[in-house]
């Protein structure tokens, strides 16, 4: 068996458990406790020790196990879930989570932070009874068992409650028969007689039974067997038999080894014998009977005490586990990452040797050849698409660990904040997805640290006392965007262009657009705030948020307005691997468009132009000419194309020598001579072997558009004659 890959299989299963854990824990505070929530958060701590346990991670086994002890008394109803606790099964997790890590790096013989692991566990213990307590205090690790009732060690034997009919006597019967059958089947312990309901001596009916038993009986019978005891009075009695508190493991031991097939509460409960198939119709008809919405059938049986509710749990564990093991199955496998790495590998290669079959075919001159080099071609494309779509996962992947960020930050600053959240399902690289994650939660910090106000100063401005903290994805011009938006206070105009001509980054006497003011925030060691916290003010992190997404070919701009609130906008490209290009050529040296951000292709007419602006369609387009811009040797031909492209709300114009077509370009990272290189992102091998550059539309749309306001003070220019 491979253990290291056996070992990254529980720290996966672990982290995902923990996110399950806390989005449970989260559910409970802002919507109250729900059965399945707490079960859904029990079942977690239970798998992660038990998987521990395989491993004889014992550091990780005794901490879960304090933790299960409480949570089992949570969802029985024996503690309640209040904030405190929250905040400490939350500390918890984070706890585990500390441990996992140490997993993960092969450092789990170190204990990551004693200290918070005594005081979680003294936190947990005054949750629990005394006979807990004592485990918690030496916190000697225990063996990976099923534990799922702290009850335990109490009497051995069977409780039954007996209430004989009435009438029983007047029906011929004779109540100590019953008893004296029942002690064939093994010693009765202990009886109470029940005399309560005796009347007075002038009312007494000799032929009517007053009494009622508590028993104690030790037995090695099964539950069934003891039933079968009162099979003639059962009918018309009440009989409620518990099992031995040492047999609630066994029962749950027994449940956990059930066939896996599906089954219903009751019939789980039947086979595993806590219930009798009398009894599990008795409860189902008061199911049935109860009027309006039907109680849950687990519920009748704790609430009858016909089952114990450690037994019930159990099971219902059992039947959402093989629920949820089945989904899974049906819907997912776990791929190595590294192995998705090597297929997009080797389609990109696939891709660039079907481009050079292509273009040896054009110049074979061959039909037949062509044909079938172009339906290959399709194919390839579509194996593209599909290997692609394998990396993309749900940007939801980066978002479910706002909702504690927000509420921790909230409650040490003494804010109330809504965070909502839309577009989770939005896909994006897996790689972009674990790169965004450090970018956002610097934003998200900084938007409620320094954008949402306090309670007081919202309600003084008119604000509803809650501010709302919103992240939106969404696919925009073949990208995504990423919105963080807040309705607080929004930037400072005035001190941020103050702040800058303090640093030298400006002159007082430069004019600048709100874009460019507000991009000032981006410098490093830029900051406005006025009192430094533990969060922010010290004007570290929004340039790394810059360097951050520069690195992933993205963009981040900044709206805001004051009073109001402000949007940060992060536009990332949907994928690094693989694009449709379009190709266009000057003077010979190949060059590579991002095919979802052309618009359209136009041809330039000399006369049309002015300076840097053109004409289209009677509408001035800015527009930069790549040999210009690359300093590109050659003639210039007469007739040149122009290329019109749009990234976000920014249209321009690239004026080529020529257009070749489209063509699928796979992205090779740039050297590191030409890492910093403003307006390339990449480049690509063409089918005839030779390199072409893929152009960062991004960043030449804001040159020149950048251009384009030193030119706007000039004369239109006249109309372009033709387009296509």
């Amino acid at each position: 068996m491979d253990l290291d890959s056996a070992r990254g299989a529980l720290v996966q299963e672990s982290r995902e458990l923990l996110i399950a854990m806390e989005a449970g824990l989260l559910d409970i505070e802002q919507n109250g406790m729900s059965t399945d929530a707490i079960n859904a958060v029990f079942r977690a701590a239970h798998t992660i020790k038990g998987s521990a346990g395989l491993f004889a991670l014992d550091h990780i086994v005794s901490f879960t196990h304090v933790m299960e002890n409480v949570l089992d008394r949570v969802r029985s109803g024996r503690l309640g879930l209040d904030e405190q606790m929250l905040s400490v099964l939350l500390a918890s997790g984070d706890y585990l989570s500390k441990l996992i890590d140490g997993i993960d790096a092969q450092r789990d013989d170190i204990e990551p932070d004693a200290p918070l692991r005594a005081l979680l566990l003294q936190q947990l213990s005054d949750y629990l009874p005394n006979e807990n307590k004592d485990v918690v205090a030496t916190a000697k690790p225990e063996p990976a068992v099923e534990v799922m009732n702290a009850e335990r060690g109490g009497s051995d034997s069977w409780h039954i409650s007996l209430r004989l009919s009435p009438d029983v006597l007047r029906s011929g019967m004779d109540p100590l028969s019953f008893l004296r059958y029942l002690g064939k089947l093994g010693r009765i312990v202990y009886m109470n007689t029940l005399t309560e309901t005796l009347p007075a001596a002038a009312e007494f009916d000799p032929e009517t039974l007053y009494l009622g038993f508590e028993i104690e009986f030790e037995s090695e019978a099964d539950k069934q067997t003891i039933e079968n005891v009162f099979e003639f009075v059962r009918e018309e009695s009440v009989i409620r038999i518990l099992p031995p508190h040492s047999k609630v493991d066994a029962y749950v031991a027994h449940i956990k080894s059930l066939p896996e097939e599906p089954q219903l509460l009751g019939e789980i409960l039947v086979a595993c014998g806590a219930l009798t198939r009398t009894e599990l119709e008795h409860v189902l008809g008061m199911q049935s009977d109860a009027p309006g919405q039907k109680p849950p059938i687990g519920t009748l049986l704790v609430e009858e005490q016909v089952v114990h509710p450690g037994v019930v749990s159990a099971a219902l564990t059992k039947q959402q586990e093989k629920h949820e093991k089945k989904q899974h199955e049906q819907r997912f496998i776990k791929v190595d990452v590294d192995k998705l790495d090597a297929l997009i590998n080797l389609v990109g290669e696939l891709v660039i040797a079907g481009a050079a079959a292509q273009l040896a075919a054009k110049t074979d001159g061959s039909t037949a050849t062509q044909e079938s080099t172009a339906t290959v071609g399709e194919l390839v494309e579509n194996i593209r698409d599909a290997a692609l779509s394998l990396r993309m996962v749900p940007i939801g992947e980066v978002f479910q660990r706002y909702p504690r960020v927000v509420r921790d930050i909230s409650k040490d600053l003494g804010k109330k904040i809504e965070l909502v959240i839309s577009g989770a399902e939005t896909e994006l690289d897996k790689s972009m997805v674990e790169k965004l994650a450090d970018p956002l939660t610097h934003i998200v910090r900084n938007a409620i640290d320094h954008g949402i106000e306090s309670v007081e100063r919202r309600q003084a401005a008119g604000k509803p006392a809650t501010g709302t903290l919103r992240l939106h994805a969404y696919h925009d011009s073949g990208s995504i965007a990423i919105e963080i938006s807040d309705d607080g206070a929004g930037l400072n105009k005035e001190r941020i262009r103050n702040k800058g001509i303090e640093r030298g980054l400006i002159t007082a006497e430069q004019q600048l657009s709100d874009q460019e003011i507000y991009r000032l925030i981006f410098e490093p060691g830029f900051s406005t705030a006025e009192q430094i916290t533990n969060l922010s003010g010290r004007g570290v992190g929004m340039d790394v948020v810059r360097k951050n997404i520069d690195a992933l070919r993205g963009e981040v701009e900044v709206e805001s307005r004051e009073g109001e609130g402000a949007t940060v906008r992060i536009r990332l490209p949907l994928t690094l691997a693989i694009i449709d290009g379009f190709q266009v050529s000057v003077a010979g040296a190949a060059f590579v468009l991002p095919l979802e951000m052309v618009k359209e292709c136009a041809d330039l007419i000399a006369a049309d132009v002015y300076r840097n602006l053109v004409s289209l369609r009677g509408e001035p387009l800015p527009f930069i000419r790549l040999r210009e811009l690359f300093a590109v040797e050659g003639a210039q031909p007469q007739r040149e194309s122009l290329v019109v492209v749009q990234y976000g709300g920014q249209r321009v114009g690239l004026v080529v020598d020529s257009l070749v077509g489209e063509l699928q370009a796979v992205i090779k990272p740039l050297g590191a001579l030409f890492r910093d290189m403003r307006g390339i992102s990449g480049s690509t091998i063409l089918g005839n072997g030779q390199v072409a550059l893929i152009l960062d539309v991004p960043n030449l749309a804001h040159s020149v558009t950048a251009q384009h306001v030193t030119t706007t003070s000039q004369s239109a220019p006249r109309a372009l004659s033709s387009t296509h």
